[in-house]
């Protein structure tokens, strides 16, 4: 709207005029510089509003429920204002509507992605306020309703290649192996109906690693700021023609607006840590969690860095394989030996920590310097091609 109202209205209109004023607002056509004001925006909404949502959940008495057989610690975080993601969520749709040009239907598959999502979490937490339990949806429940947005994102690009002239390429591009990144070549094109079966991988992945990593005072959100400040940083260089060229990257012009939507999320992000740090105030759900990780995988998708994210957010794929490795370890020792044993003491990963008498403030702050070193390494290998 912002970028509509000060670029295409007054700019475009007066631009012929020798007004100083006038010809200033010719930097609203820059995605840089609406990137930056989009994850300042965010940041104001989140912080404006959030201790307003706090109050009003504690009202409504949205408090968190506690799994009986995690940490006994967590036990005091009992009745802790929950469903904060909807500050998130609220603030990334706001700033992003205010400050992308929304011409770009990527601009609105990420975010109505990210909103189905969060519509996900937001039938569980309150099927969990609801039961009063830690359980809320079934995880069949969910991994359904999950993989039908995921088809739903694949189908707005096939439609958009097959009828309205889209040249969204079906090839994965994956690091270090320039060759992939070229659209149309043999070498790692597997055609639309694969992909889909990659989409709903990404996705699905995606969605339930955020779900499972937030589960200490500040450790989800920080992580996220992290992975999606460097998210911002890929998808400005490949919607670039000019970076995306000397980089070697998969050149997406039409992706040049999600840039804003990333830097409106890295900006919530940072807004709701302010609340969501030790001791938390509020925690940000399933409503919030699933939203960040289809938001993650979206834009993963759409800008094809499906391969190098795993990369970017290392953490999440970390807390995500602790818990497979668990169950997978118990089921086959169980059928083995009779009885199943457990390769960490609890999981995801930070509960593990905990078990070992790791303060959790600890615990999030060596998380957080992991996922600043696997986006920095992640940035590195640009050139290593």
């Amino acid at each position: 709207m912002i970028y509509y109202l000060f670029y295409e209205l007054l700019y475009n209109h007066f631009k012929d005029k020798e007004w100083y004023l006038i010809k200033a607002l010719n930097v609203f056509q820059y995605v840089t510089f609406r990137t930056a004001y989009a994850s300042i925006t965010a940041l104001l909404i989140s912080l404006v509003f959030g201790g307003k949502l706090i109050n009003a959940l504690r009202k409504w008495n949205i408090g968190q429920q506690i799994r009986e057989e995690g940490p006994q610690a967590h036990m005091t975080k009992r009745g802790t204002p929950t469903m904060g993601g909807v500050l998130i969520v609220g603030s990334v749709i706001i700033s992003t509507l205010l400050w992308a040009r929304l011409s770009s239907f990527y601009v609105w598959t990420a975010m109505l992605a990210t909103v189905l999502f969060a519509a996900i979490g937001f039938v569980d937490d309150y099927a969990k306020m609801a039961r009063q339990r830690s359980l809320g949806l079934t995880g069949r429940q969910k991994l359904l309703s999950q993989c039908l947005i995921a088809v739903g994102v694949w189908a707005v690009l096939f439609l958009s290649v097959k009828y309205f002239g889209g040249d969204y390429s079906w090839n994965v591009s994956i690091p270090f192996f320039k060759i992939t990144a070229a659209p149309g070549n043999v070498v790692s094109t597997i055609g639309p109906y694969l992909y889909l079966v990659l989409i709903i991988v990404v996705l699905l992945g995606w969605s339930n690693a955020v779900n499972l990593t937030d589960g200490l005072d500040g450790l989800a959100i920080s992580v996220t700021f992290i992975v999606m400040t460097a998210i911002t940083g890929f998808t400005y260089l490949s919607s670039d023609a000019r970076w995306a060229r000397y980089l070697e990257l998969t050149h997406r012009p039409e992706a040049a607006e999600l840039t804003v939507f990333c830097g409106a999320m890295a900006g919530a992000s940072l807004g709701f840590l302010w609340y969501n740090a030790p001791p938390a105030q509020v925690f940000m759900g399933d409503v919030g969690s699933l939203a960040i990780g289809g938001a993650i995988g979206t834009v993963s998708v759409l800008t094809k860095q499906e391969f190098m994210l795993v990369m970017v957010g290392g953490v999440f794929v970390i807390e995500a394989l602790s818990v497979m490795l668990q169950v997978s370890v118990f089921k086959m020792t169980k059928r083995t030996t009779g009885t199943g044993r457990r390769l960490f003491r609890m999981t995801p990963l930070h509960h593990h920590f905990e078990m070992q008498d790791w303060k959790e403030s600890k615990i999030v702050f060596r998380f957080l310097i992991l996922a600043i070193l696997f986006a920095l390494l992640s940035l590195s290998t640009l050139k290593l091609r």
